[in-house]
């Protein structure tokens, strides 16, 4: 096993106070650590780069990605627009990502059930 990065530390860190609330749970997203609310993924942790992946709206991301603050998060060079990478450089803004991600999510609507066949 691995050593966890320092941006993995920091994320489960600030992942605390979340997996208090029934509703967050902690899970995996692509091999990556991450949490979800009500079983929609809202943040992870990437193993590679340290780096803090959040989901919010593709506005607040390409917000984010011009000023600097963030980079798109494009595994595969197939580019997740509601998603954001924010480098373990700018941790002190994990909080605060952590807080919107986690909100947006909680807000959108369920997916509809699926229907067997």
């Amino acid at each position: 096993m691995t050593e966890p990065t320092p941006g993995e530390i920091k994320f489960w860190d600030l992942a605390e106070p979340f997996l208090i609330r029934p509703e967050v749970t902690r899970s995996t997203m692509m091999g990556f650590p991450c949490l979800r609310v009500d079983g929609k993924f809202f943040a992870s942790a990437d193993r590679a780069t340290g780096d803090l992946l959040v989901k919010l709206p593709e506005a607040r991301v390409d917000e984010l990605v011009e000023h600097g603050r963030a980079m798109s998060f494009a595994p595969a060079g197939r580019r997740f627009r509601e998603w954001a990478a924010i480098p373990y450089a700018k941790s002190r803004t994990w909080k605060r990502l952590l807080d919107e991600a986690h909100a947006f999510v909680a807000a959108a609507p369920r997916p509809p059930a699926r229907q067997s066949r």
